[in-house]
């Protein structure tokens, strides 16, 4: 997935929000399979364990039986047909989700050669603000940043000055 590119900014922002509102003491079950930023938050003392790629639409066994007190999701519930859900399926009382946002000059992402890279939805914060409300999470924190790219055009000018990522941090109310 990140063959050419490597999100350290992302990556960068996400740890320390994290860092912020959880501690490494408290066990997280991180949505989605493990990737290069579970990999990070091990390397800074979390405990994590991961879905095992099952489709969160559908299979909630692994975060029903999860006794994390922490759930993770960064860029999961654009690919979830019903976030609400899964969302309404953890039992931890503590969530630090991520999504991208929609972006007025860029369409929806679909890869045409990965059926699970693909975002059914493309959420305004107060679109992800409201699935949270409505699937009982009260917001605490959150931050918006961009995501600048080294390319010329229109595009990556406007990714400079436009947040292209929503994180919150939620607690079960």
């Amino acid at each position: 997935m990140y063959e050419n590119t490597f999100p350290n900014k992302r990556f960068e922002h996400t740890l320390n929000f994290l860092k912020k509102h959880v501690s490494t003491s408290q066990p997280i079950l991180d949505l989605g399979v493990a990737n290069p930023f579970s990999k990070i938050m091990v390397e800074h003392g979390y405990k994590i364990a991961n879905t095992k790629g099952e489709d969160l639409d559908l299979d909630f066994s692994s975060v029903t039986a999860s006794d994390a007190e922490v759930v993770t999701a960064f860029e999961i519930f654009e690919h979830l047909i019903a976030p609400f859900n899964v969302l309404r399926e953890i039992k931890a009382d503590k969530l630090v989700a991520s999504i991208p946002m929609r972006l007025w000059f860029s369409a929806a992402y679909q890869s045409k050669t990965d059926t699970w890279d693909r975002h059914y939805h493309e959420f305004e914060d107060w679109q992800f603000d409201w699935l949270l409300e409505k699937a009982g999470w009260k917001i605490v924190d959150r931050i918006k940043f961009t995501n600048p790219v080294n390319k010329i055009g229109f595009r990556p000018l406007l990714r400079k000055f436009t947040p292209r990522y929503y994180m919150v941090y939620a607690e079960r109310i």
